[in-house]
């Protein structure tokens, strides 16, 4: 991946654009981002979902015609993506909100017409049959449960400098009136354990770390689990857990969602407005991924 970033330059072109009257700074606009990136979307994880949903993209649109998909890991896609952006150069990515790199780079997604990554997404709380009778009192926070994208960002931005437990405190801290509401009508308890159970994503990590720490601090002795996706669904369909904030529906985890939708209770989304697909620094003058040329 190196050395194609390092043909960049040959074979770019670009034109300069005069940024404000009388201002010396120069922004560079790129033409050809297809051949700028050596016809590449730096990836992610092998298997991870927006890899898969990556390769049926490449294969649906006639444009991507030639490309490839550069596998390696989520760190190592954000490393070349700050290079990237810190040279100002071009890059397609795979990307996906909540995430911090949202928070810490102007990013913009490219229009999917074709709906391959199946649009907007909704992070939905789960919790197994009776945990309304018996916890009533968790069992009403968590159906309150609900914050927005922002929210979670914010707390995945701080626990890069910190950790997610420490992200979470402060957040809850900062966010009182909000968690108030979630806490309306219910009472305290004394020790009792409930079982949180998740996935090792950095926004599963957010949300799952801020709602222990606010039931920890309603007297629960919360226990918190992270496990892969079908697991996360078996445990609170068969009574191992009782509950997870962090299914993504209807697309991302459909397959899980469907096999145990019957044994669990869906108390609805704790968080609208999860998106997935390519996107691009906002510097790069395209808006579709139709506008990517074939090689």
């Amino acid at each position: 991946m190196y050395l194609k970033k390092i043909g960049i330059l040959s074979t770019l072109s670009l034109s300069l654009l005069l940024t404000g009257c009388g201002n010396k700074e120069e922004k560079v606009v790129y033409d050809g981002v297809g051949e700028a990136v050596n016809y590449t979307v730096t990836g992610i994880e092998p298997g991870a979902g927006i890899t898969d949903a990556t390769h049926r993209v490449l294969d649906e649109y006639e444009n991507l015609a030639g490309w490839e998909i550069e596998e390696s890991s989520t760190a190592g896609m954000l490393i070349l993506l700050d290079e990237a952006i810190k040279n100002e150069e071009p890059i397609v990515v795979t990307g996906w909100t909540p995430h911090w790199m949202f928070e810490e780079f102007d990013l913009k997604f490219l229009d999917d017409p074709k709906n391959v990554y199946g649009g907007i997404e909704n992070i939905h709380t789960l919790a197994r049959l009776d945990l309304d009778k018996d916890m009533p009192n968790a069992y009403k926070i968590l159906d309150a449960f609900q914050w927005d994208v922002e929210d979670m960002q914010a707390v995945m931005a701080e626990a890069e400098k910190s950790s997610f437990e420490e992200a979470a405190e402060n957040w809850v801290t900062n966010n009182q009136e909000k968690v108030n509401e979630w806490l309306a009508g219910t009472e305290k308890v004394d020790g009792e354990t409930i079982r949180v159970v998740s996935v090792p994503w950095e926004s599963e990590q957010a949300s799952s770390n801020v709602i222990k720490y606010v039931l920890t601090e309603q007297g629960y002795n919360v226990e918190l689990t992270e496990v892969d996706p079908a697991i996360m669904f078996q445990a609170v369909a068969m009574d191992s857990a009782d509950v997870t904030v962090a299914p993504w529906l209807p697309m991302t985890h459909k397959t899980f969602y469907e096999q145990h939708k019957d044994n669990v209770v869906d108390l609805g989304p704790n968080m609208e407005g999860a998106r997935s697909g390519l996107a691009v620094p906002t510097y790069v003058e395209i808006d579709s991924i139709e506008e990517l040329e074939a090689k």
